[in-house]
């Protein structure tokens, strides 16, 4: 190949690479949507991530419907949006992982504002442990809210989505769902497993003018770790998965997690990977799944043996626990001393 030729290819490439952008940032703008005045529903909605989804979308004028199973903090997130922009608030106390009360969460909201225009799939629980110490239940459980929460809230909404020919849908998956993580196995089950979900769904709802989006944070910084169920050795295993859950350097500001969903949502897109360790780690594994597989094998080794006994605790309760100065934890709103909807 003559010098001529292999410039002649690198400007056809690079040629080629502008019209993509082009093309990609024209079909962005011609989705591109805001938050004022949509009707959004968020799950998982009174602490943590979803309470910081919640506040973004809050102060952009979003109608909010809020669902969390602990009443208590989701009606005091309930108050706080008001002050916080919302055009108007509802909380409705929802289990995501019955169907059931996943169809009223959508027919209350519909009921309310007569339409739904986003729904963020954002609840989820997590098992920090050893295979050896992991039961079928904790797959069960794991699967019941990560996955079919978001499968029984999306069958709900789209139909109404579907009647207006539009409609955004954003699962919160985590980069879980892109490579697995040792000691988090069915936690990591479930997430692959709504990956398939969401791409699936990308591609046979986009023809009705619902567009999937799916969300891939790095660990972020939301004192999610003390919500953990940990077995095993728990006050090792809860050490570990704190100190990654907190500190700066390898985890992102649930914030910073917030925007960009919001961005991503928005414009349309497929998917957004948030944090340069998520990004870097799933364009690892997606080049060279075998080296990235045989790498995280060795980490294993070094994790903590499934010592110790008795059953589960949530990390809060673990003895033994990092000093709350890590936790870095997401205030949570302060309660109101009486139910606001009386």
């Amino acid at each position: 190949m003559t010098r001529t030729t292999r410039d002649r290819l690198l400007i056809g490439a690079l040629a080629g690479a502008g019209v993509a952008w082009g093309a990609r940032q024209l079909l962005r703008f011609a989705r591109r949507i805001t938050l004022d005045d949509r009707v959004v529903i968020i799950t998982g909605a009174s602490t943590g991530h979803g309470l910081m989804v919640a506040r973004y979308a809050a102060r952009h004028g979003a109608h909010l419907v809020l669902a969390a199973r602990e009443a208590e903090n989701l009606y005091a997130a309930e108050v706080e949006m008001i002050h916080q922009g919302a055009r108007s608030v509802l909380a409705v106390p929802t289990d995501v992982a019955d169907r059931e009360q996943c169809q009223y969460l959508v027919d209350l909201t519909v009921e309310r504002h007569g339409r739904v225009d986003v729904l963020v799939n954002n609840a989820g629980i997590i098992q920090v442990g050893p295979m050896e110490t992991m039961t079928i239940q904790d797959f069960e459980d794991a699967l019941a809210t990560n996955f079919w929460g978001a499968l029984y809230c999306t069958l709900a909404a789209v139909p109404h989505m579907r009647q207006r020919r539009f409609g955004r849908i954003a699962n919160v998956v985590s980069v879980g769902g892109k490579l697995p993580a040792p000691h988090l196995l069915p936690y990591t089950a479930s997430k692959f497993a709504l990956t398939g979900l969401t791409q699936a769904l990308r591609v046979e709802l986009a023809k009705d003018g619902i567009l999937i989006t799916g969300i891939y944070p790095n660990l972020m910084r939301t004192g999610g770790h003390v919500h953990a169920w940990v077995k095993g050795d728990r006050q090792a295993e809860y050490t570990l998965f704190a100190l990654s859950d907190t500190l700066p350097v390898i985890s992102t500001s649930a914030e910073h997690v917030a925007r960009m969903l919001w961005r991503a949502v928005c414009n349309g897109d497929p998917e957004v990977v948030v944090g340069w360790p998520a990004a870097a780690a799933a364009t690892v594994h997606a080049l060279s799944p075998s080296w990235t597989l045989e790498g995280l094998a060795l980490i294993n080794r070094l994790l903590p043996a499934p010592t110790g006994s008795g059953g589960p605790l949530r990390g809060e309760d673990v003895q033994g626990r990092l000093p709350e100065l890590l936790s870095q934890r997401i205030p949570v709103p302060a309660r109101p001393s009486v139910n606001p909807r009386g």
